[in-house]
């Protein structure tokens, strides 16, 4: 069906598309016939961060950024969905256009600022949904017009707001469309910043008695000095996970192509080669009691399985399912089947 339908969708404006594919995949739930457009949910039970995920592949944030489509999502067979990025108040992002396609590179590029309606909204959705199937992550940040010093209070609100509702949460300190945000990774600012959360983190693991995960999500144009100094810190605060990584502003393997020079984040296929060494660099610099999860550039079952081969112990797709359709999830979940049953291929 995805194949029919997508000569509709990027016929139309991105971003109309974006929403127009999100309402056609409710109506679909709403009325049972979400198995036109989605496979049976592969099932290959992964162990990590201390919860059981039923497949190893998963919706990366920045999809539903209010949590309005998480029934229709988790049908689609993914292991685990991502919402957001919420943060405090609600805010309208950046000025449209804001979301490109270069078709022929299987990319994206967006500058979509964090638009969301904020955490109370995004609560209230997540109460209202049935969340069958999988498990959800909620992806947090902070309001653009809140400085950097105070970042840590907008950080620390959305997750008191979402602890009680999440499977796991990530801390967004790696958007490019935010100004400054990304600052939030120098290394004095990243241990200040954890360091908040992780205090808020074990107070809420008092007051739920439960222990939500919290996980970080890094950019892949980090130097590999700038990747060894947060390794240091996040391995020292003793982070529940590492997300590598968000979209790149990089434009080398797009050059020349129309949109190319849009302001943004570059994701799909040609962000896989970066964020992979990204990752890879993040698990021989991390403890092996931090696990990673590789996102950027999946748009096969054998990407799944690089990065898996780099040390992921979880995967994310959200470019490859604008492209290639809900059929990805489950040809990932087969490769990585595979991988975890060959003798030489080690464990998923």
């Amino acid at each position: 069906m995805y194949s029919i339908a997508r000569p509709f969708l990027f016929g139309l404006d991105a971003e109309l598309a974006h929403k127009t594919a999100l309402n056609s995949l409710d109506l679909a739930w709403r009325t049972g016939t979400i198995g036109l457009v989605a496979e049976r949910r592969p099932p290959l039970p992964t162990r990590v961060f201390g919860l059981k995920f039923p497949n190893p592949v998963g919706l990366a944030a920045g999809l539903d950024k209010n949590g309005e489509h998480i029934d229709a999502l988790l049908a689609l067979g993914f292991g685990f969905i991502e919402i957001g990025t919420v943060t405090p108040r609600p805010q309208p992002g950046n000025p449209k256009p804001r979301l490109f396609r270069l078709v022929k590179d299987q990319a994206l590029i967006n500058r979509m600022g964090f638009n969301n309606a904020g955490v109370d909204a995004l609560v209230r959705n997540v109460e209202r949904a049935q969340r069958k199937g999988g498990l959800l992550g909620i992806n947090i940040g902070k309001n653009k017009d809140t400085p950097n010093e105070d970042a840590a209070a907008d950080y620390v609100h959305c997750l008191e707001r979402v602890y009680p509702l999440a499977d796991y949460v990530t801390v967004n300190i790696s958007s490019p469309n935010t100004a400054g945000l990304r600052e939030l990774q120098e290394e004095q600012a990243l241990r200040r910043l954890v360091g908040s959360l992780r205090e808020a983190q074990e107070r809420l693991a008092v007051r739920h008695d439960r222990r939500v995960p919290v996980l970080v999500k890094i950019a892949p144009d980090l130097s590999d000095s700038d990747i060894d100094a947060a390794a240091r810190v996040l391995s020292d605060l003793e982070v529940d996970g590492v997300i590598a990584t968000n979209t790149t502003t990089a434009r080398t393997a797009v050059l020349g192509r129309r949109h190319a020079d849009e302001a943004g984040g570059l994701s799909g296929a040609p962000l896989m080669g970066q964020s992979t060494l990204v990752l890879r660099r993040l698990r021989t610099r991390l403890p092996e009691s931090i696990p990673l999860v590789g996102v950027g550039g999946i748009m096969s079952g054998a990407d799944a399985v690089a990065k898996m081969a780099a040390g992921a112990s979880l995967v994310q797709c959200y470019s490859g399912l604008i492209y290639r359709g809900p059929a990805l999830v489950g040809e990932c979940v087969e490769a990585m089947r595979r991988r975890k049953e060959s003798p030489s291929g080690g464990t998923a």
